[in-house]
């Protein structure tokens, strides 16, 4: 188990390393007004710079979820394991929509992805726009039907399912913060539950979160034409799965 904590921390390096080459593949931010100051934003809102802004999620979950399992919060674990579920997704349907299927529904998650929260960033209150969520099950049923070599209908049920199950964390309902309740004298483990085969749970199943992110950073790779790259990561996946005894 310990091997495989040091073996998460280098793969997320090497993530950060594939990252920046990625990074540069793209027009970078520039700043813009906003107030009486401003952000910095992608002009130009391509689906190139949204994958780049969703790996940089990926790569900043990632090093949380590490810190989060070192100390046993294994219920704000469940939270950002949710976050990277669905970061994986949206990375996939704009990788596979710039690679095989460009759709409206791509165009509508663009314009969704980089609409500004508040239209009057000097009185939030009195914003008048009301951002769209771009349903997640259109990104799923694309996804599921745009991988040749599985089953559709029963990809997309899986991660409807994995997805459910995480989003009990993000919600907090109480099936799943009564997995805080617990030990020889039962009680709410309120600073990490360390020790616990909770965290043994969690720490077995984040091993799926870093192989996934090896593989959604091949994808994106592909997607924005870098083919050395993916072909990299797909070195690496193997080497993950052996140096860590698993296989996905």
């Amino acid at each position: 188990m310990h091997e495989n904590i040091q073996l998460f921390e280098e793969t997320t390096d090497q993530l950060e390393k594939w990252f920046k080459v990625i990074e540069k593949s793209v027009p970078p931010p520039t700043r813009v007004p906003f107030g009486d100051s401003f952000v910095y934003r992608h002009t130009e809102q391509t689906a190139q710079q949204a994958i780049v802004q969703k790996l940089a999620r990926i790569i900043s979950s990632l090093r949380a979820s590490h810190v989060l399992l070192l100390n046993g919060y294994v219920q704000e674990l469940g939270v950002l394991q949710r976050t990277l579920g669905d970061l994986d997704e949206d990375v996939m349907f704009l990788s596979a929509g710039l690679m095989k299927e460009w759709t409206v529904r791509h165009d509508e998650f663009l314009r969704s992805f980089y609409e500004e929260e508040f239209d009057n960033p000097d009185d939030p209150s009195n914003s008048t726009q009301n951002r769209a969520m771009f349903p997640r099950d259109k990104i799923r049923a694309f996804n599921a039907r745009s991988i040749s070599d599985c089953n559709p209908s029963g990809m997309n049920k899986a991660t409807r399912t994995l997805s459910k199950a995480y989003s009990g964390y993000v919600h907090a309902a109480s099936p799943h913060i009564m997995d805080m309740f617990g030990g020889e004298l039962p009680h709410f483990h309120l600073s990490g539950m360390l020790g616990t085969h909770r965290a043994t749970e969690h720490l077995h199943d984040i091993w799926n979160y870093y192989y996934r992110a090896i593989l959604i950073f091949g994808l994106a790779a592909h997607a924005v034409g870098l083919p050395k790259l993916r072909n990299e990561a797909q070195e690496y996946e193997a080497r993950f799965q052996k140096a860590s005894g698993r296989q996905s």
